[in-house]
């Protein structure tokens, strides 16, 4: 292997970081003739995955939980020191993945310098911040997407270079327990509905979301006593957040549900034993889509946030699983309509058995959008052919 091929690839979240690994592995299987040098902003996946840490986008991601004059300066230092190392390295091709605030800028600053600019996950600009447009037609050679929509979306608006690669997420999401040894795992009934509360992985989503989930919980447990409900809780939350929203709700003189359990770091599991699921707008309303686990969508910001961006949002849905469907297959309680009764009364709408049939096989059909799997494979084949 003679042929010397260098690729720099930036992510900056974990989720970045976790596509961007299985990239990487399937880059070097798809260039088996070339010796490939990665390197660029990396988190632990995909040093492990062997890229040169220009920046640990781990630390980066950090930043985001301290005042913004730091972050800010933190981020200015990756920026230079992201394009030193291009302009000293002369990478073939630069990867971007997802992470757009950050990643958009380097694309600017990189194609103005000559080097050949790929965007893998891209921006989701069909939903807001359409004017970043102008930016992805003027300095991104090849835009890799991964809902069935976003070609023609990107296509329509002028984007010339565009593939679908299919979702990453495809045959990567899946439950290691069935319902019967999940239950024996937390104690409950195996005969007995159970309903999953999906907060979010921010602090504020939590904060904003969690006890209305609960009083709303607590209301459907009132009337329907056998329901066992499940706080799957993000890895990157704490014990004490969801014990903070326990409290408020007491302080309001509501009891918590009766059946509650809290389940840390087994999200996938949570869904697959769950008839249904209450869960923040975001990737998560797709990874349950793709278990097949019923759900009521949530989202609640402040007002002045929602006044602010309503405007900006273009799209008619907020669920990833209804855009993708192109129709309202799941619920949306957003904002004024995400209450305590509107949410009970969806989830033991769902707890119908023929509701809850319906609901699974609607999911079905719109994750059969997302292909078959093997996005990172066509994802480096792409990348493949651009090199040189």
């Amino acid at each position: 292997m003679t042929d010397l091929k260098k690729i720099m690839i930036v992510a900056g979240e974990a989720s970045g970081d976790t596509h961007a690994a299985k990239l990487v592995r399937e880059l070097h299987l798809v260039a088996a003739d070339s010796n490939i040098e990665f390197f660029g902003a990396a988190g632990p996946r995909m040093r492990e995955a062997g890229v040169e840490a220009i920046v640990k986008s781990d630390e980066l991601a950090v930043v985001g939980l301290l005042e913004i004059g730091r972050a800010l300066s933190m981020f200015i230092k990756a920026f230079r020191e992201l394009k030193k190392a291009a302009l000293e390295k002369r990478p073939d091709v630069v990867v971007l993945v997802d992470f757009p605030d950050f990643n958009l800028k380097l694309a600017k600053s990189l194609k103005k310098k000559g080097f050949k600019v790929v965007y893998y996950i891209s921006p989701q600009l069909w939903a807001w911040r359409k004017y970043r447009l102008r930016t992805i037609r003027k300095y991104v050679d090849l835009i890799l997407v991964i809902l069935p929509f976003e070609k023609q979306w990107f296509e329509r608006h002028g984007v010339k270079h565009v593939e679908y690669v299919g979702s990453p997420l495809v045959r990567e999401i899946h439950s290691d327990l069935s319902r019967k040894d999940f239950c024996s795992k937390y104690k409950l009934d195996e005969t007995a509905p159970i309903v999953s509360l999906l907060p979010g992985s921010r602090h504020k989503e939590i904060v904003r979301s969690l006890p209305v989930m609960l009083e709303a919980a607590s209301r459907l447990g009132q009337r329907r006593g056998d329901v066992q409900f499940l706080v799957a809780l993000a890895s990157t939350r704490k014990m004490h957040e969801v014990e903070d929203a326990i409290a408020e709700l007491r302080a309001k003189g509501i009891d918590s549900p009766g059946r509650l359990t809290l389940v840390e770091g087994d999200t996938y599991n949570a869904l697959n034993a769950s008839e249904a699921a209450a869960i923040t707008s975001g990737t998560a309303t797709l990874e349950a889509a793709i278990i097949g686990t019923p759900m009521a969508i949530v989202y609640k910001t402040s007002a002045i946030n929602y006044k602010l961006l309503r405007p900006l949002i273009s799209v008619d849905h907020f669920g990833l699983v209804n855009l993708i469907a192109e129709k309202r297959i799941a619920k949306e309680l957003i904002q004024s309509d995400f209450t305590a009764d509107t949410l009970a009364a969806e989830l033991e709408f769902l707890l119908e058995n023929d509701k809850n049939a319906r609901a699974r096989a609607e999911l079905g059909d719109a994750v059969e959008k997302l292909g078959h799997g093997g996005a990172s494979k066509r994802a480096a084949e792409a990348i493949y052919q651009v090199l040189p």
